[in-house]
């Protein structure tokens, strides 16, 4: 436990120099687990590659086994739980990933009914995921949710966590498929059969060719997007100096 709460300490004390862009200029904020905080402070991170990708800051609060559920105070607070890495911001996008630590710490990828059920319903609608989704809508950011990587004809010390991804990702698709702002990043087609170029040694998080194919994807959507008739909290401002008020599109 000691270490676990030095390693989020010694990631809080990165946070700062992000918080300081957030103020300015940056509209992309990230959020999630070790899918996105791998490579972060060697600087080949899925969020040095969006930077780079889009030529714009982003602001990267993901940690390294963070949850969506997460009891302990302090270090929940730091960043091990999800929705305390929202800290605020004018932000345009928030890049989120997360649920695997959920699922394979708190149940193991066996019998996780329960668990994906207060992760996301089965209809996408309820849950703690489109929770912190509606949350984050309300505030105008357009919201876009990553899958994770499989690892397609190779064994895997969280092979068995294969249908668990594929319900996930199959109920965050029909959370996004509810609202124009809302959109789904699977990575479950991003590796080829039996190529583990895209894996780190452990054969559960991304190398950083991983991290950077999955970052490439994300900005593609994001430069695609861009110009849609989704509210933004960084929209223009009315004359009398207020913001528009948010209202969710829906898809047709």
């Amino acid at each position: 436990m000691f270490a676990r709460v030095l390693t989020a300490l010694i990631m809080f004390a990165a946070l700062p120099a992000g918080h300081a862009v957030a103020e300015g200029r940056a509209r992309i904020l990230m959020m999630g687990d070790s899918l996105f905080a791998m490579h972060k402070f060697v600087g080949h991170s899925v969020g040095a590659t969006l930077r780079q990708a889009l030529s714009e800051p982003v602001v990267d609060n993901s940690i390294a086994g963070a949850r969506f559920f997460y009891k302990l105070p302090i270090t929940g607070a730091i960043g091990l739980s999800i929705p305390k890495q929202h800290r605020g911001g004018a932000w345009d996008w928030v890049v989120i990933n997360g649920g695997g630590n959920d699922l394979w710490l708190g149940c193991g990828c066996m019998r996780c009914e329960r668990r994906m059920d207060r992760l996301i319903s089965r209809d996408g609608r309820r849950g703690a995921i489109p929770g912190l989704v509606s949350r984050l809508r309300q505030s105008g950011a357009q919201v876009i949710f990553v899958g994770y990587l499989r690892t397609p004809g190779v064994t895997s010390p969280i092979e068995h966590c294969a249908d668990e991804g594929n319900e996930l990702d199959a109920r965050v698709a029909r959370l996004a498929a509810l609202d124009l702002g809302v959109h789904f990043v699977s990575l479950a087609d991003l590796v080829p059969f039996g190529d583990l170029s895209y894996h780190a040694a452990d054969r559960i998080h991304p190398s950083m060719k991983g991290s950077r194919a999955i970052g490439q994807r994300i900005a593609r959507l994001i430069a695609e997007t861009e110009g849609m008739a989704v509210v933004s909290r960084n929209a223009a401002q009315s004359q009398d100096g207020s913001r528009p008020a948010y209202r969710p599109q829906r898809r047709p």
